[in-house]
């Protein structure tokens, strides 16, 4: 290692960057990693998991009410919001002591600093230190975007919203993406009278457009105020609240308003351009199919490179960085028929292309089911479950899949698998049903959509 600190250095201690680190550093090689922030990233400290245990908190106001429907004489008590936070702040402190343990257990040398790209091999810390490496990865993810509205400066984001000192009573969502859906859900479910703005014609853009109606209207069956078609001019904070103009020269109070209008790749200020690495119009980081970069010394991986923006994907790419230059097999990441789940409520799985888009190059087959599930149907709550399969018609393959219900995403996990191998519709009709299930629909839908 003549001439360098370390073999590899990486920026970002998130679930792909820390991946990187300790595959690599699992085949002997000297790794060190900075993290500004704290270790397990986006997901692991302001995304998925404490996103996740607010749905599972959330999801008892309907699951008392359900109770009674199966002879439960049940009182629903008050929620204590402060006593689940200090809860789940507790359980990301172990989560992130994991992380960091898992890093010294291989020996890579961490850092709690900011750290800059000085040139190809070189990074500067803020706390003043220098290292020259011989490979750089950049996994510094991405961070929520807040357009130019005036008084933007009294809203939230994603960030923040895991850190309410007390519940609001009224909150203002803006969005219509699966985050701003999400958080409609979860505040909704636990007692806050929640609105929800979105500019576009209908939420959920990029997915199944029968699946984004469907949620929608699950979602005012809820009593969430879901306004489409609608933005915001202006927020002024008073006394009683921030009163916001809408688009339609309307007005509403709101105790907090969460904006969840996208989000950007965290690569300003990292000396990337400076050296020549070369940044997309959204700020992503350009890489090739073995996530390098026109620097042949620099990487990057997850959701800083914009291709992607998922957790298992971003480690999924650490692990195939890994492969690629420390144990000379290179291996690019297959982004193709990637399983997703949405913990909007309903919850959506969905694997593979929309109804939209393959009918854009396939001669398409559509078989569709929408049911009350068992559990639904007894207690009496009016909730439709929709399930559909996309099918290409004269190969019969399955193109697609998608579920909207309870534990969709449970089962989209195992329906990747199927979509992965190649699956069609006669290998899904040949499968024995798991009866009774909601999950049966998938292998028991018979006759395609007229038309």
């Amino acid at each position: 290692m003549s001439g360098f600190d370390y073999d590899l250095f990486v920026i970002g201690g998130g679930s792909g960057g820390v991946r990187a680190a300790r595959w690599s550093a699992m085949e002997g090689v000297k790794v060190g990693l900075a993290e500004e922030y704290r270790y397990g990233g986006t997901c692991v400290i302001r995304g998925c998991v404490p996103k996740k245990l607010m749905v599972f908190a959330s999801g008892f106001h309907q699951a008392f009410e359900d109770a009674r429907g199966f002879g439960w004489d049940l009182e629903q008590g008050d929620f204590d919001w402060p006593g689940f936070i200090a809860k789940k702040d507790s359980e990301i402190d172990r989560l992130e002591g994991v992380y960091e343990k898992n890093l010294k257990a291989v020996n890579v040398e961490v850092f709690r600093a900011r750290a800059v790209l000085e040139d190809a091999h070189t990074v500067k810390l803020s706390t003043g230190e220098t290292f020259r490496a011989k490979h750089i990865l950049v996994a510094t993810g991405g961070a929520p975007f807040l357009p130019e509205v005036p008084g933007i400066e009294h809203v939230i984001t994603s960030n923040e919203i895991f850190h309410l000192e007390t519940l609001p009573e009224r909150m203002l969502i803006v969005g219509g993406g699966y985050i701003a859906c999400e958080f409609a859900g979860i505040m909704n479910g636990l007692g806050t009278a929640v609105t929800q703005f979105y500019r576009g014609a209908q939420i959920l853009r990029g997915f199944d457009d029968e699946v984004r109606g469907h949620v929608a209207e699950e979602m005012r069956k809820k009593n969430i105020n879901l306004h489409v078609g609608r933005d915001l001019v202006s927020i002024e904070k008073k006394e009683t609240g921030l009163e916001v103009k809408c688009t339609d020269g309307t007005f509403s109070e709101y105790d907090v308003i969460l904006y969840a209008t996208g989000r950007k790749p965290n690569s300003a200020g990292l000396g990337l351009q400076d050296i020549g690495v070369q940044l997309g119009r959204n700020g992503e980081i350009r890489v090739d199919e073995f996530s390098q970069t026109a620097v042949p010394s620099v990487f990057a991986i997850g959701d800083v490179t914009d291709r992607v923006n998922l957790t298992p994907v971003a480690i999924r790419e650490g692990m195939a960085f890994a492969e690629t230059v420390f144990k000379s097999n290179p291996t690019p990441v297959d982004h193709a028929l990637i399983p997703t789940a949405v913990f909007t409520q309903p919850e959506i799985g969905t694997v593979g292309l929309t109804q939209e888009a393959a009918r854009e190059d396939h001669e398409v087959e559509v078989y569709r089911s929408t049911f009350r599930p068992m559990f639904h149907a007894f207690a009496d709550r009016d909730q439709r479950m929709l399930m559909k399969l996309i099918v290409d018609k004269p190969t019969q393959k399955v193109l697609g899949v998608h579920i909207v219900g309870p534990a969709a995403g449970e089962m989209i996990q195992m329906v990747g698998i199927a979509l992965k191998m190649g699956a069609t519709k006669q290998d899904f009709d040949a499968t024995m049903a798991v009866h009774p299930t909601a999950a049966e629909e998938l292998v028991t839908m018979r006759d395609p959509m007229p038309g």
